[in-house]
């Protein structure tokens, strides 16, 4: 039974996308605020036994998370037989560990609240890194989906002779990944990271940029600063133009005028909503939908 995508706040594009693939109907709850700031939601639909995905991209997530709980919990009081979430971008995977005494883990928070109200989750490339799958957190089925492909193809497609570049060594497995698909030659530079917005780099090894397109691979770019330190470092060494590519374009603190003021070509996928979006993971995410739906009837 193919399941009704039900399309939060800021999501409905991406919704409409991946119900258009699927070949089915988008509700979209009423959301708003009460005087004294709590959240009114109504879902205008019975739902009578049908699985229900609701699409919720979750950049900026404290204000979205108690209007997505509450909507599957309505989704289930109307009928649906399943409820699953598909968050495009899935925050709070970061803190993996505690870093310093007393700090709140809020990756394996967040996985529990979204484990106990929802019986399924689909992403892309969350941000993994000491984690080796979302099951080490997740108690629900939990499947993260990758870019790889997807950024290879448009950088092979858009991007006269390419070099990708990785903004620090935590990025060698992706952007090794991406030049595959892309058939370009790549490097990743050495990161120190000084503090939060604090952070140098230098190329690992010497590489000839004279008649390359630097192209900066990343998941993610959200206070920009890794990213800009990377592309002061490169840009100097090309005559082209070069090009930040990106999963997720967060853009906190207006990181992306700041990297398009220093020269830079920006491009992401539309798990967020952004002028850079140029590639579309809509079908990635509807095709892992139709599976765990139909592995869940």
């Amino acid at each position: 039974m193919k399941p009704i995508i039900l399309a939060m706040p800021g999501s409905a594009r991406m919704a409409s996308a991946i119900a258009l693939y699927l070949q089915t109907d988008v509700a979209m709850p009423t959301v708003r605020a009460f005087p004294d700031g709590e959240t009114y939601l109504r879902i205008d639909r019975a739902f009578e036994g049908r699985p229900v995905a609701i699409v919720d991209t979750l950049s900026r997530p404290d204000a979205k998370f108690l209007p997505l709980v509450f909507a599957a919990d309505a989704a289930r009081d109307l009928g649906a037989s399943k409820v699953g979430l598909v968050a495009p971008y899935l925050a709070y995977m970061r803190q993996d560990r505690r870093f310093e005494p007393g700090e709140a883990i809020t990756s394996r928070s967040v996985a529990r609240l979204i484990s106990g109200s929802f019986d399924w989750l689909v992403t892309v490339d969350p941000h993994l890194h000491r984690y080796k799958s979302l099951s080490e957190i997740y108690t629900i089925p939990a499947q993260a989906l990758h870019a790889t492909d997807l950024m290879g193809a448009w950088i092979r497609a858009n991007v006269e002779n390419p070099f990708l570049i990785g903004p620090d060594e935590e990025s060698l497995q992706g952007v090794r990944d991406v030049a595959r698909i892309a058939d370009a030659p790549f490097t990743v530079l050495q990161k120190t990271r000084l503090g939060d917005r604090d952070v140098e780099t230098r190329l690992r090894d010497p590489v000839d940029l004279t008649e390359r397109t630097p192209v900066l691979v990343d998941d993610i770019i959200s206070s920009g600063e890794t990213m800009l330190e990377a592309l002061r470092l490169v840009k100097s060494s090309s005559p082209n133009q070069p090009v930040c590519v990106a999963v997720h374009g967060i853009f906190a603190d207006q990181s992306d005028v700041r990297l398009q003021a220093e020269g830079a070509y920006l491009v992401t996928s539309n798990t967020i909503a952004h002028p850079s979006n140029a590639i579309d993971a809509s079908d990635l995410l509807a095709a892992a939908i139709a599976q765990i739906a139909d592995a869940k009837t």
